[in-house]
């Protein structure tokens, strides 16, 4: 569990939230409610990319990141541009660990300067904040 200062604190930066566990299932659950969870789906997915070691497996991954996120009309499709999609395409039939990266940038500068400063005025964060002050309150004043 995420103390009241920690919570505080993830309106520093995009990274914090995404960094903690409680922070991301709260920004996960703010962009469901905008129609937007691929973008920190696809953000998660190009983390876990990159920790792959076996050639086989960065093969298999790359596909599914591109089925799912890449192609057009991709279920979960974010929305990047021609010349990034492009690139993405040329390169997928032999992919690197690097080959999501400036998709993976252009969606984190999404994230941190449009979704990010909504989610800190959003009601889900509000009422997290406000549950870990109310907890914190708790355990300091056992006598209220």
């Amino acid at each position: 569990r995420s103390s009241a200062a920690e919570t505080m604190a993830w309106s520093e930066s995009v990274d914090t939230v995404l960094a903690n566990k409680e922070g991301l299932a709260a920004f996960r659950t703010f962009l469901k409610s905008e129609f937007s969870e691929e973008n920190v789906e696809f953000w998660l997915a190009c983390e876990d990319f990159k920790k792959t070691k076996s050639s086989t497996k960065i093969a298999s991954k790359a596909r599914k990141i591109y089925s799912d996120f890449i192609e057009a009309d991709a279920p979960k499709e974010i929305n990047i541009d021609f010349h990034t999609k492009n690139d993405i395409c040329e390169n997928i039939s032999e992919p690197t660990l690097s080959c999501f990266d400036a998709a993976q940038r252009s969606v984190y500068s999404l994230m941190a300067k449009d979704s990010f400063p909504r989610f800190l005025r959003s009601e889900v964060y509000k009422e997290l904040v406000k549950s870990h002050q109310d907890r914190n309150q708790k355990r300091w004043l056992p006598f209220l």
